[in-house]
């Protein structure tokens, strides 16, 4: 069953502790991205969480659908000016639907999110649901962190992801298991430190490209952020859009 960890004080938070992901240097790229592969619509979130990427999509003029596991992430959204106008289906992204299955321009899956269906099935599954509720010529499209195992010699299995005034993050992996955990500290005026723990099943991109084509999907470009930097083999991160083919495969 994939997991759900964004309930009670760490949904009321998420928002105070991704201050700078909805700053728009951050966010513009990605909302204009994610619109121009929109086309006239409509868009489905996986993981919509509590609307960062889904309400500026919605002002753009596109129908925004989510589906999201955590009850209490949809309450923060619903809260947000418009945030009722957004149809959000409670369940996993894995296997899930939403109204309109089939029929949708963009499914899209942001901030590192597909690493939170921690067994490979689940993230094959999650493939599989995105290319069911495209139409033909639709497109998925994945923002994922680069595992950063060439950043530790051999021997050592955590990497400081972030060390900055405002958040500290540090990353211990699993080898074996193909998982990491995510420790994040965040510094409070008074002196108290909030922290968070997330567990992830990371995954490189030839390992999705293959998830795709499982589901019937092909790679359309990948590319080393959301402002379109040439990806190559010093990329932190990738942002990748598979499409569903609009007639038969030969």
């Amino acid at each position: 069953m994939p997991q759900n960890v964004f309930v009670g004080r760490a949904a009321e938070l998420y928002d105070a502790t991704e201050l700078l992901n909805r700053q728009p240097a951050a966010l513009d790229p990605a909302v204009s991205f994610l619109a121009e592969l929109a086309g006239d619509g409509p868009v489905l979130e996986f993981a919509i969480g509590t609307g960062r990427i889904a309400l500026p999509l919605r002002k753009s003029g596109l129908a925004v659908h989510g589906i999201e596991i955590s009850a209490d992430m949809v309450a923060q959204l619903k809260l947000k000016p418009d945030g009722e106008a957004i149809p959000v289906v409670i369940g996993d992204m894995a296997t899930s639907h939403a109204p309109g299955v089939g029929g949708f321009s963009l499914v899209y899956l942001v901030y590192n999110t597909i690493s939170n269906l921690l067994e490979q099935p689940e993230q094959v599954a999650c493939f599989a649901n995105a290319a069911a509720h495209l139409r033909p010529g639709g497109a998925f499209v994945i923002e994922l962190e680069i595992p950063q195992v060439r950043r530790m010699p051999p021997g050592q299995s955590n990497f400081a992801s972030d060390i900055s005034p405002h958040h500290l993050g540090f990353d211990t992996y699993d080898f074996a298991k193909q998982r990491l955990v995510s420790h994040h500290y965040w510094p409070q005026p008074a002196g108290q430190m909030t922290t968070f723990d997330s567990h992830h099943r990371y995954a490189w991109p030839a390992e999705l490209d293959l998830m795709a084509q499982l589901a019937g999907l092909r790679l359309r470009e990948r590319w080393g952020d959301w402002s379109r930097a040439q990806f190559t083999g010093e990329s932190i991160q990738h942002v990748s859009v598979w499409e569903k083919p609009v007639g038969p495969e030969h």
